[in-house]
């Protein structure tokens, strides 16, 4: 782990295309200002966990629950004419 200190409103780099600046300091908390592609998702840590345990349930499955979940009790919405 490469640690670093910086000052307010200074940054630092990741490659050639994402910027963590710090934004402000108040006791035991900093705050990051993240610029990154938008193709490069950003997420606190906790947020990223919780949507890899959510990927790694949806792909774990099976046939039959996926059947089951199209076999709702509600009715299916009609479709929308254009005018």
């Amino acid at each position: 782990m490469l640690v670093l200190s910086r000052h307010r409103d200074e940054s630092i780099m990741i490659g050639d295309s994402i910027v963590v600046t710090i934004v402000d300091i108040r006791g035991d908390k900093v705050r990051l200002g993240i610029s990154a592609p938008a193709e490069i998702p950003v997420h606190r840590r906790e947020v990223y966990e919780a949507i890899q345990r959510e990927n790694l349930k949806a792909s774990q499955l099976s046939p039959d629950d996926v059947e089951t979940l199209g076999d709702s009790s509600q009715s299916k919405p009609k479709a929308r004419r254009r005018h």
